[in-house]
């Protein structure tokens, strides 16, 4: 059985999860909007993948008899002033998700919850390949910085991302 603080903590990364969801999808359609489709295409993906990491959490809190509640999603930002913002501010954001998901960590251990501590292990592991791509794509920006040519070559690569 999920203890009750367990599972309200749980249900909130949930919405955290669908509002990082919220956020990459809204990236994707501003970088439609500034033509750099590969690059909304990186973040359509993301944004899928983090639908996925809440369906993950919702499984788990149903197979340990929790309920699951689905909260209203907060309001996004809607523009970025370039690629680079936008993947600056993925960082950022997912260094805070990481934060959310090492507090659940601590809380499981606090509680003794050794199957909710099982099911976190995989995000703690996630975050790290969450945080490293971001940074890894902004040394990229940053090297080919004024660039039109490297820039469209960037944006071609990033679109060949899938759901893989």
């Amino acid at each position: 059985m999920l203890h009750k603080e367990m599972e309200d903590a749980l249900n909130k990364q949930v919405n955290a999860e669908l509002w990082s969801a919220y956020l990459y999808r809204s990236m994707a359609c501003d970088m439609d909007n500034k033509n750099f489709p590969g690059i909304a295409n990186w973040f359509k993906v993301q944004a899928s993948e983090e639908v996925t990491h809440a369906e993950k959490i919702m499984d788990f809190i149903s197979s340990v008899d929790g309920k699951v509640r689905l909260e209203p999603i907060a309001e996004v930002r809607q523009e970025w002033k370039s690629p680079t913002d936008a993947f600056e501010n993925t960082l950022v954001h997912e260094k805070e998700v990481t934060s959310l998901i090492e507090k659940l960590m601590d809380k499981a251990f606090e509680l003794k919850d050794y199957p909710t501590i099982n099911m976190l292990q995989w995000f703690i592991d996630e975050q790290v390949e969450e945080e490293e791509t971001p940074r890894n794509l902004l040394a990229a920006l940053k090297l080919i910085e004024g660039d039109k040519a490297a820039m469209y070559l960037f944006d071609k690569k990033l679109g060949k991302r899938n759901d893989d």
